[in-house]
This record gives C-alpha cells, structure tokens and sequence, in this order.
C-alpha cells in the first residue's frame, strides 16, 4: 500500500533519505561490465544498466558489484520487480541509450536508480508474471521488428528489432579494443533470411553477456536479435551493403531460448513463424553454410577503386 511511483521520486528524491519500495518492469537491459584495475583491490567490480519502467514513466536502474553474479541472469526483459532500500543519483551522462519500443513513454533522464550490496543494501523481489495485476498499470514490452524487405529504407545508426532463419554463421573473431590494447571484443558474422527479400540480414554480432546464446548460433535455428543498429555505408558506392550490429542493450536468443519472451506476441513474429511453417527445411539446409573467413564489408573488385 506504500509505493512510490518514479514521476514522485524525480520530484521529491533530492529532499528524502528513505524511499518508499517501487514496483517496476525492465524494458531493456545492458551488457555486463567489468570495470575493475589493478591497483583497485575490490572483490566483483561489476554493473549492469537498466531501463524500467512503471504507470508513470521510464529510468535508467544500476545494478552494482556483487549484486550482479547474485541477480543479473535472473532479471530479464519484462521480469518485474519489487524494489526496497534503494539509493538515487544524478544520472550519468555518458551511458548509452536504448530506442524505447513505446517512443509516447515519458523518460525520466535527470536521475538513476541504484541497487547497492550495502549503505543500504537493496532488497530486490521477482514477481512471477501469473502474480502481476492489471490494476498496476505496469507497461507491457514493446518492439521495432523490422522485416528484411523494409531494412534498405532505414537511416545510419536507426534502432531495431529483427528475427530469422539463420542460413550462416562465421567463426568467432577478435578484434582489438583500442590500437595497442590488451583487450578484445569477440564477434561473428550471421545471416539470416525472413521471407521478405531475396538479401538476408548481414548481422555482426559482439559477445554480448550471454555465452551460452553467442556459442550456439548455428544454421537452422531461430534467431531474434534486439535493439540492433543500422549501418548504413555512406559513401558513393554502388554496390553498397546495409548490415546491423550489436549495441550495449542488444539481447540474442536462438531456438530453445524464445518460450516465454514478450517478443513471442509480436505481429511480425508471428507472420514470420507462418512463414516459416511453409518452408521445406530440406531446401533450406542446401542453402545454409557455417565457419570460414568472411570478408565484410567486400574489397572492392579491383586495386583501382581500392
């Protein structure tokens, strides 16, 4: 009967101590970050965004340290949650942004929500969906699906959502963080077809926090990737390939990991698992191929125009 709703707490945050306990649903959710040094001796340097929401609007929620390996995997897009002892900030201006599937959603961009292992130490509760009431006004998940045939319209760096057949999928690849850096990012080159067009989706998809999805991306399974970005070559060239990548708030599931997703009610997934259900899978698998070097974007044909 005591809670609080984000629209109070962006009013009233900078005059209180104590919060009354919040009940939101994660809309998006951002890659794992390890932000440990050396000379900082501190146990589980970890954090983790993201974005919630309730009746009133959207904020941006920090999941810290130990909390993270305690909570991450099991706060999942669309996962709601019981928020108690919690500390608010000025929110950090660097971060990046996720497009919100529902753009009329009112976004709260001057604080942030922290969950901290102490000084106070956050209670956090899961409430089972079967448990969740209408009466709450929490929003339901919302997507920007985009089909193959509608992707060559799109502008550089647009945000979206996409699902496929995957027909290839490269070897995992590294490339260097910064010139002379010891770090890595791990990626692959996907494709992946939907029906609409004779092109697949060219897809450079970066390890994102889900090693068990990004090591099993074979051909054959069902691929939806979300909050991809549009790249969109733009020079002069002709022959020009519009691809998407990955950006901090991407989530991969294959085949085996879409039951109970809120993406499963979308319009455009569902017309393309009817398409699917017309296909011959012994024509597609002629058609799929797996591994090898894969050269993207393509040299040119010849030095000349290199």
């Amino acid at each position: 009967s005591k809670l609080t709703n984000l629209a109070h707490l962006e009013m009233t945050w900078r005059s209180r101590v104590h919060f009354h306990p919040l009940l939101v649903r994660i809309l998006h959710k951002s890659r794992l970050r390890y932000y440990g040094k050396p000379e900082k001796k501190m146990d589980m340097p970890y954090q983790a965004y993201f974005e919630v929401a309730d009746g009133s609007g959207m904020v941006s929620m920090v999941l810290w340290n130990s909390l993270c390996p305690e909570w991450y995997h099991s706060m999942k897009v669309g996962t709601v949650l019981l928020l108690d002892k919690y500390t608010i900030k000025t929110s950090y201006p660097f971060k990046t942004h996720p497009t919100p599937g529902d753009s009329q959603m009112k976004r709260f961009a001057t604080i942030e929500i922290c969950l901290n292992v102490r000084d106070p130490p956050t209670e956090i509760s899961i409430i089972p969906e079967e448990m969740v009431k209408p009466e709450w006004g929490l929003p339901e998940v919302k997507y920007r699906f985009t089909t193959r045939s509608e992707l060559d319209d799109l502008p550089n760096n647009h945000s979206c959502d996409v699902i496929g057949l995957v027909t290839f999928v490269g070897r995992a690849e590294r490339a260097r963080k910064r010139e002379h850096s010891e770090d890595f990012w791990l990626y692959r080159w996907a494709h992946a077809i939907d029906g609409t067009s004779d092109q697949p989706f060219i897809l450079e998809l970066f390890a994102t926090s889900q090693p068990d999805v990004f090591e099993h991306i074979h051909p054959m399974t069902y691929l939806v990737c979300t909050q991809m970005r549009v790249i969109q070559d733009l020079t002069e060239n002709p022959s020009r390939t519009v691809y998407l990548t990955t950006s901090n708030e991407s989530q991969i599931f294959i085949t085996g990991w879409h039951k109970g997703q809120p993406y499963t009610k979308d319009a455009k997934v569902k017309n393309f698992i009817q398409w699917m259900k017309s296909q011959s899978e012994a024509d597609q698998i002629k058609k799929t191929a797996i591994g090898g070097y894969y050269p993207f974007p393509r040299p040119p044909d010849s030095f000349l125009k290199y």
